[in-house]
């Protein structure tokens, strides 16, 4: 996230969350950290809000009615009452408490912070940040003894790497306020206890999630359904990863039509693609239109996982940039071993 240098951390609890079906205990804080350190209130700021990404934007759900959601309903009391803030995180700690029964939970600090001067658009709002640490890291403190140095060790948080969050703007209460969410760790579907059981948040359908769902949706079916499905090469792989990235980059709307005859080509593969689209659909139970305005920010942020480089044993790596047209791929009769041919104008 970015542009929180005006951001006020007003208050921020520490609660003490394990799992209990390994007889690990809630541990409840009375009141509210003492934030007399400047420098430990922006390095905690730091952390909480380093991670997000302000572009993907979600909002609290219920199957009946957002106001039946606990997290909502505690954040929307904090947001009305600010004086119930130690009340309100004591039970958003409970309720995480009882979500953390998998056998994958681990035992952390979750932190409840109320935050002022949060950036939202052109705006400055309130927000509430909920967090939890579940990894430890070692460091090596260094300390003067005497006429010599000593070095210990010690376990603590990296604040560059946040392992659970969910900021929540003071913005469109009746459609279940705006929120942002980090879940680093526990991504396999059994495990997403953060996102699904505590928090209880959909995405927006918005242009961001939907060139984001559908950039995923591409690059999952290009590594693995195209090469099931289709004998096809490596390179022919990487050559259709920047073919799909080159589209998103050079349109600014998606209409599946045209990213069929511009990319796709083959009916038969474009009839893969949309059985693999349903199951995916279904799999992550979302749904992402065949028509719709692309997002530039979530297309550079897709960009860093589209692979294009194609790797030979472990002598040679060759990024594929475009022009398939300018490989050409064989085997060698004497030696048994492929090879590619290169075509080019000149090298630097």
């Amino acid at each position: 996230m970015t542009g929180i240098d005006s951001v006020q951390l007003k208050e921020v609890i520490v609660h003490k969350v394990g799992n209990p079906t390994r007889g690990e205990e809630l541990k409840l804080s009375a009141n509210a950290l003492t934030l007399n350190d400047e420098i430990v209130g922006k390095l905690l700021t730091k952390y909480f809000l380093g991670s997000f990404n302000e572009n993907e934007q979600y909002h609290f759900t219920h199957i009946s009615d957002v106001a039946l959601n606990e997290v909502y309903t505690y954040c929307a009391e904090i947001f009305d009452n600010p004086a119930s803030f130690a009340a309100q995180s004591a039970l958003l700690a409970h309720f995480l408490y009882t979500k953390s029964t998998h056998v994958k939970v681990k035992e952390g600090e979750f932190y409840v912070a109320h935050f002022a001067e949060v950036p939202f658009g052109t705006e400055y709002v309130q927000a509430i940040g909920l967090f939890k640490s579940e990894n430890k890291e070692t460091f090596l403190k260094v300390f003067p003894h005497g006429q010599s140095m000593e070095v210990i060790h010690e376990e603590g948080i990296n604040i560059n790497k946040l392992d659970k969050g969910c900021l929540i703007f003071k913005k469109d209460r009746e459609t279940g306020y705006v929120a942002c969410v980090v879940d680093a760790t526990n991504k396999q579907q059994e495990t997403q206890y953060w996102i699904k059981d505590f928090l209880q948040v959909e995405p927006y359908a918005d242009s961001y999630h939907h060139t984001n769902n559908y950039l995923s949706l591409c690059k999952n079916f290009i590594t693995k359904e195209y090469p099931e499905k289709f004998e096809v090469a490596k390179s022919d792989q990487i050559d259709l990863l920047n073919k799909s990235m080159d589209y998103f980059k050079t349109n600014e709307n998606f209409t599946m039509e045209s990213f069929a005859q511009e990319v796709m080509h083959h009916e038969e593969v474009v009839d893969s693609f949309m059985e693999y689209k349903r199951n995916y659909e279904s799999s992550k139970n979302i749904t992402i239109d065949d028509e719709f305005a692309i997002h530039v920010s979530a297309v550079k942020q897709q960009q860093k996982s589209y692979k294009t480089v194609l790797k030979l044993d472990k002598n040679f790596h060759i990024y594929i940039h475009g022009r398939r047209d300018l490989m050409e791929r064989g085997v060698d009769e004497m030696s048994g071993k492929y090879y590619y041919k290169l075509y080019f104008d000149e090298e630097s």
